[in-house]
């Protein structure tokens, strides 16, 4: 009696789509109607037809009620009252053919059952895609979760390590200078509570405002937070002294690491300064550069005398000297040159440490100097059963500086390579030209971009020096363990001393050495192309 089935897909043609509707049902039912009427249909059992027709009047009406609908009531429930009403009909009439009537409500009954199974199949594949996603849901919480832990664990390990450093201030701000991290190392050195700093101070309340107008000033940056981590900014860190002032007034030298601190995105998040407190150790380093200084100056006197006398007893000819005599007072101006000269290097660290020490510049054959150095050398080297050898170019090779610190500066060189060389070791002076990059590279040929130098250079076969001490070499009264061991004389003067001369002339000094292997020290220099 009725053809209406489930339909998502897309839209039937209108004739069509009049088929599957209600007309085709009512039509047929007033055909039926009608053949009953006029006695066509014989009518065997009155109220079985009735009950029929009924039937069918209720399907077509439910039919036309709910057309466009794809409930249950008109895909299920009409064709099976559709259904009844030719089972009724053909009962009360006994006409075999009202059963053809059934086709159609038959038929929209096989194309629901139909729909239903492909509706069935798609809600069974979409659950198992549900599922499926469930799954996933369910891993990627488990992986976030898990991330959200080990991201925890470690921010929490992270505050537990600045918790536990006490000697050192640790002071994270955002980018603007507001105190974000404020560990009990800075509560100690500062004197104040995390509770009234975090999110309260900036990390400029606690310097000198005159130092950041020296630091701005000095850098072209404008006062403020700027002047502070201007360094960092451009070079990705930081460390210098600056002075903290503490909740008490108090001021303290800080030697301040400054670094640039990211979020988890890798954006600027703001800045870490790391300080480790030099009040007490720059005030040591001061007053031994002033007890130095003074024991240098209290000493010279008395050595600059003996030395006198020394000469006018060895050289006076009206008093004749025997040989012990001699050799004795010849050992005792030996050792008091030794101390002057010891006099002589503590002062003019001294001088250095103080910027005071100043050159006297002229044109300077690098070629001469390197011969002078081992004329110096020759008696020593030889006692050592050391050979020195000199590599340099026949011609001078004049560049501008020093002759007497140069000078001074190659005799510290070639003395502490003939010093720390073995006996049947070696040697060697090398004075060559040279062309220096901005990356500090030399290359023997000029290429774009690269100025003129000179290298000296002095390579021994010696004792060596150990990787993790090479670093300190050039600091004042340090050793390093391979000279302790060897027992070889000396206060560790020398190479701070060359260093210095060789920073004064706007050169560089360079170390490539290896314990038991020997040493090389190369002093490069800048060379004058007028």
């Amino acid at each position: 009696m009725t053809a209406a089935v489930l339909d998502r897909g897309l839209p039937a043609p209108a004739w069509r789509a009049a088929l599957r509707g209600p007309l085709p049902a009512t039509l047929l039912f007033l055909a039926t109607t009608a053949l009953l009427a006029i006695g066509v249909l014989p009518v065997v059992h009155t109220g079985t037809v009735l009950a029929g027709l009924a039937t069918a009047a209720l399907a077509v009406g439910t039919d036309w009620l709910t057309r466009g609908s794809t409930a249950a009531l008109r895909a299920v429930a009409v064709p099976m009252a559709g259904t009844a009403a030719v089972a009724l009909l053909h009962s009360g009439t006994e006409v075999p053919g009202l059963l053809l009537l059934g086709a159609a409500p038959a038929s929209a009954l096989a194309a629901t059952a139909q729909r239903l199974g492909r509706q069935a199949a798609v809600i069974d594949r979409l659950q198992t895609e549900q599922q499926t996603l469930l799954e996933q849901v369910q891993s990627r919480a488990d992986e976030l979760d898990q991330a959200s832990r080990i991201l925890a664990a470690r921010a929490q390990t992270m505050t537990s390590v600045i918790d536990a450093v006490t000697e050192q201030s640790i002071i994270g701000t955002d980018p603007d200078g507001t105190i974000r991290v404020w560990n009990p190392g800075a509560e100690k050195l500062l004197g104040l509570p995390r509770a009234d700093v975090v999110r309260r101070r900036s990390i400029l309340d606690f310097h000198l405002a005159e130092e950041l107008e020296d630091a701005a000033g000095n850098g072209g940056a404008a006062v403020g937070l700027f002047a502070l981590v201007q360094a960092a900014q451009e070079h990705g860190s930081d460390v210098r002294d600056w002075t903290y002032v503490g909740a008490d007034g108090r001021q303290r030298t800080v030697s301040v690491a400054v670094t640039p601190r990211t979020d988890d995105r890798g954006v600027h998040a703001g800045w870490n300064f790391v300080g480790t407190d030099m009040t007490e150790v720059r005030a040591t380093e001061r007053m031994k550069d002033q007890f130095v200084s003074l024991i240098s100056h209290e000493l010279r006197t008395p050595l600059t005398s003996i030395l006198g006398y020394l000469e006018l007893v060895l050289d006076d000819d009206e008093q004749t000297l025997t040989d012990e005599q001699r050799q004795y007072l010849t050992t005792v101006e030996r050792n008091a040159d030794r101390l002057l000269r010891l006099v002589g290097d503590l002062l003019f660290t001294a001088r250095v440490e103080a910027g005071q020490f100043t050159l006297q510049p002229e044109d300077v054959d690098l070629v001469t100097i390197v011969q002078a150095a081992e004329d110096t050398a020759r008696v020593s080297a030889s006692t050592a059963g050391v050979q020195l050898r000199v590599d340099a170019p026949a011609e001078p090779l004049v560049i501008p500086g020093d002759p007497v610190r140069l000078g001074q500066a190659c005799d510290n060189l070639v003395s502490n390579a003939v010093k720390f060389t073995p006996s049947g070791g070696q040697v060697t002076l090398t004075v060559a030209t040279g062309w220096q990059s901005a990356d500090g590279a030399v290359t023997p040929d000029e290429r774009p971009g690269t100025v003129p130098v000179a290298q000296l250079s002095v390579r021994d076969t010696g004792i060596g020096i150990p990787n993790d001490e090479q670093g300190k070499l050039f600091t004042r009264f340090f050793r390093a363990s391979t000279a302790q061991r060897a027992a070889v004389p000396g206060v560790g003067l020398g190479l701070s001393i060359t260093k210095a001369i060789t920073t004064a002339h706007g050169g560089t000094l360079d170390l490539v050495s290896a314990e038991g292997q020997g040493t090389t020290f190369t002093l490069t220099l800048p060379r004058d192309m007028r």
